[in-house]
């Protein structure tokens, strides 16, 4: 009788065994488990990190070139507003003529002092003058045609006249030059 006792004392040992090599494969698949999920979710942590660094970098990075354009191009509604200061200072002193010059000296040297003051302060903040002659080739970029005319001894596209002259905000047009542009077909 002691056999069959053995024998069920081995059965349970084995069965044991058994559940034991179960509990150790099902432990193991979920600790592989556990640590693929861990490894994903870092994977992604990751991921989202160095897209959020690229993105500050980016943001760095526009805020820079916004900075720098607010500095160069900041002024450029004044500049603007100033312009027409700028063609009625022109104006007065084409106007004046040499009878007006031999009249109001005094006044017309203010006039012309002033005007390059204006030009000076226009220098040191970027605005340049585009002053195109008659003769020069019409380049739409930078000049605004008010008229086109045929004129005999020209060619077609030529500026034939100057209306007003054109202003750059570093390198960016402010205001085009206002010209006349000759339409004389070829010979």
């Amino acid at each position: 009788m002691a056999e069959p006792k053995n024998e069920e004392f081995l059965d349970d040992i084995e069965a044991l065994e058994a559940e034991m090599n179960e509990a150790e494969e099902a432990f193991e698949t979920a600790e592989e488990d556990e640590l693929a999920l861990l490894r994903s979710e870092r994977d992604e942590l990751k991921d989202r990190l160095l897209r959020t660094l690229a993105e500050s970098e980016n943001m760095r990075k526009r805020a820079e070139r916004d900075r720098r354009e607010a500095e160069q191009y900041g002024g450029s509604k004044l500049a603007r507003d100033l312009l027409p200061v700028y063609d009625n200072l022109r104006r007065a002193l084409d106007a004046a003529g040499e009878e007006g010059r031999a009249a109001a000296g005094p006044v017309i040297e203010g006039v012309e002092l002033t005007l390059r003051e204006l030009l000076n302060v226009f220098g040191k903040h970027g605005v340049t003058p585009i002053m195109p002659e008659p003769g020069d080739p019409f380049d739409p970029k930078i000049h605004q045609a008010m008229f086109e005319a045929p004129v005999p001894g020209t060619k077609a596209g030529e500026i034939i006249q100057v209306m007003a002259e054109g202003f750059l905000l570093h390198d960016r047009l402010l205001r085009p030059a206002q010209v006349g542009v000759s339409s004389t077909p070829a010979s």
